[in-house]
């Protein structure tokens, strides 16, 4: 389908930054992550262009001139939709729908579309669909809606395959209470697979960040795993997790998130709560970042507000998140010295510079993970009699041992570090052994 992009911007005086209402982030910035949210459905933009909004119109958001051009140029393109980067009310979007005679979607609703084609388990779309369905209850003004589609999405492009019906509110309300039942059994689930998890005694790092930071292709770098990694916005949706020793050893279970996104959807992240909160529950926080995008410190802080809905205070100096900043190998000479500086000037939680793509800093990441992973450790001398050959065995299975000598009869003194987590099983070795 052939879309038209357009992001409103508030004028600004001669010779100021242009910003958008609201946001740190540049005008240029905001086309191209609106192009590439329209490209990313395989839309076809004809048209890309920033719209000045000084004053929003209850009807129509624009002035009567600026809506009677861009039907103009909706005519000149024969294009079949438009794209707008703001918020738009069921009216706006009713009365722009006739004015140009095409689709419209604003942001939520783009976004809403990308994650309805991209959800392929079972439970993404469980949680895309109430998502959608939380954002399409307040628009009943209009005159269609959609519940059902043969293909993925929801309906808001329209096409050839499309099975519509006539909805209400009753009808979406008992779907969507028929949706939050299936979900809380996926919570329950989830919980259950973190209590095996917990019973194995691995802690839980999980990879966050902005949309197309690298997240999954760090995630496969680092478990050797085939996780899709695309140069795409919300090339993951569904969560993934491995298994993968980091620093001394430390088997760690590393879990690979959706990306967040400046405005993402309120509903969006109310419905993927249950993946979401794997985050929540994670014993560690990777902050993967972009550092060569020009626009890094403001998709710093948009990943900082999404981490505040699940009540991580990222800025707070929460000690269980540490930022990787990823794509190095993009910096320039400058650039670099620059993120170096940074680095050796940070006193606490400091970053370490890595390239998914080339594998640079991917051994100071893994030291990282396991040192702060390990600050609680503790470092024991063990004096383990011969007779007790299964618990040094357990000892080198679960925990690092750093040393260790045999005496003439056969009793071994061992130095071992062992992690916080891991104290109540080893205490259970000690009982067995009859050492304890």
């Amino acid at each position: 389908m052939r879309a038209i992009v357009l992001v409103p911007v508030k004028p600004t005086a001669a010779g100021a930054n242009a910003r958008a209402p609201a946001l740190a982030r540049s005008t240029s910035d905001r086309l191209a992550e609106a192009v590439a949210l329209a490209k990313a459905i395989e839309l076809e933009v004809c048209d890309a262009d920033t719209v000045p909004l000084s004053h929003p119109r209850a009807a129509t958001l624009f002035g009567s001139g600026k809506v009677a051009e861009i039907a103009a140029s909706v005519a000149a393109h024969a294009a079949g939709l438009v794209i707008i980067d703001h918020q738009l009310s069921a009216i706006q979007q009713r009365n722009l729908e006739r004015a140009w005679a095409c689709k419209v979607l604003d942001r939520t609703g783009l976004i809403l579309e990308i994650f309805g084609e991209r959800a392929h388990t079972r439970e993404g779309a469980l949680q895309v669909e109430l998502a959608h369905l939380t954002y399409q209850k307040s628009r009943l003004v209009r005159t269609w809606t959609h519940l059902e589609r043969q293909r993925g999405g929801f309906g808001f492009l329209g096409g050839p395959g499309e099975a519509q019906i006539e909805t209400d509110r009753r009808l979406i309300e008992e779907r969507i209470e028929a949706l939050r039942k299936d979900l809380r059994s996926v919570v329950r689930t989830r919980a259950l697979h973190r209590a095996g998890r917990r019973r194995t005694s691995f802690p839980l790092v999980a990879l966050v960040g902005y949309t197309n930071a690298g997240k999954s292709t760090l995630f496969n770098r680092l478990t050797g795993a085939a996780a899709l990694a695309r140069d795409q916005l919300f090339a993951t949706l569904d969560p993934t997790m491995r298994a993968v020793a980091v620093g001394r050893g430390r088997r760690i279970i590393l879990s690979d998130t959706v990306g967040f996104i400046s405005d993402l959807p309120t509903t969006l992240v109310a419905a993927f709560r249950a993946t979401l909160e794997e985050v929540v529950a994670a014993d560690l926080i990777v902050h993967v970042r972009d550092i060569s995008h020009p626009e890094t410190e403001a998709q710093v802080r948009d990943v900082a507000a999404v981490l505040a809905q699940l009540d991580i205070d990222a800025d707070a100096g929460d000690r269980r998140v540490m930022e990787a900043w990823n794509k190095a190998d993009r910096l320039s000479d400058a650039g670099r010295a620059e993120a170096m500086r940074a680095i050796g000037g940070a006193k606490e939680r400091r970053p370490v510079l890595v390239s998914a793509r080339t594998g640079e800093g991917l051994d100071a990441l893994r030291q990282a993970i396991d040192d702060r992973l390990g600050a609680d450790d503790e470092i024991l001398t063990l004096e383990i009699p011969a007779r007790a050959g299964a618990l040094l065995s357990w000892l080198h299975d679960n925990a690092e041992v750093l040393g260790q000598e045999t005496t003439d009869s056969g009793a071994v003194t061992a130095r071992v570090r062992i992690d916080a987590t891991m104290r109540a099983r080893f205490q259970g070795q000690l009982r067995r052994a009859g050492l304890a």
